[in-house]
């Protein structure tokens, strides 16, 4: 496959426009190498010109014109949507990233021998900081695994798991962003509260956040040791940690990952 390699989201909610605005902010793909189609055609038209890419009017057209192509729609119209473009998806790449349409299930109705790859990306993506949990059971070639990194890991940790835990993975890296954010709004509320404006608490919150999580990936260190080197004996930062345990902050943490589990 050529250097310039274009992709195709069929379907362009937030996820896709997320995907597609990561690439194009990390110079992973050229705008002008970005198709995408929707239901609402009209809305469709706004939200490509927003991003400098190109509106197409159905799948096909979408298809025909990407080597990539990103399947975002909802997962109950998956097979309604890619069924019928099922024989010009057999030549291409194609990257799930609709939640709970694993491997498995693409086998049902793709054309057999159609290269694929069943993901869970997060939101984080649309600046470069996110995470693509992928089924490590996929049909792509080490070509086109090469391609999927090249285009991706720009904007995403890569992490392959086993099929069985595809779920949970992305429970932990795709819902973990609305449960961070709550944490984020209350810690600005709590700013707010003692005198910071409210913005600047938010920007003070999210910058923790962000940098907390950089240092715990890169150096690789566990959170409770990270935890330990901030709580000084008869400090500031322990009495804080004390009242988030009697809280029940991880057993709230806990339940709402198996809330999300056993929906």
């Amino acid at each position: 496959m050529k250097d310039s390699v274009r992709i195709g989201f069929i379907g362009y909610g937030n996820m896709a426009q997320a995907i597609a605005q990561g690439l194009i902010k990390t110079q992973s793909v050229r705008p002008e190498d970005i198709y995408c189609c929707a239901k609402n055609y009209e809305k469709l038209c706004i939200n490509a010109q927003r991003d400098g890419i190109n509106a197409c009017q159905n799948p096909e057209q979408t298809v025909r014109n990407s080597d990539v192509v990103v399947v975002a729609v909802k997962p109950y119209l998956v097979r309604e949507v890619c069924q019928p473009i099922s024989q010009l998806l057999r030549e291409k790449i194609v990257v799930s990233v609709a939640a709970g349409c694993p491997f498995e299930s693409y086998e049902e109705f793709l054309v057999p021998g159609t290269h694929h790859i069943s993901t869970i990306p997060n939101t984080p993506v649309r600046v470069g900081e996110g995470i693509f949990v992928c089924e490590n059971r996929h049909s792509l070639t080490e070509e086109d695994l090469e391609i999927f990194r090249r285009i991706f890991s720009p904007i995403a940790m890569i992490q392959l798991v086993e099929p069985k835990l595809l779920d949970i993975a992305g429970t932990i890296s795709g819902c973990g962003p609305a449960f961070v954010s709550l944490f984020l709004e209350a810690l600005g509320d709590a700013g707010v509260l003692h005198g910071l404006p409210r913005a600047l608490a938010y920007q003070l919150a999210g910058q923790m956040v962000a940098g907390t999580g950089k240092l715990m990936v890169q150096s690789q260190a566990h959170p409770g040791v990270m935890k330990d080197a901030v709580c000084s004996p008869g400090g500031t930062t322990i009495v804080g940690v004390a009242a988030l345990e009697r809280g029940g902050l991880r057993s709230a943490v806990i339940e709402a990952v198996n809330a999300v589990q056993n929906k």
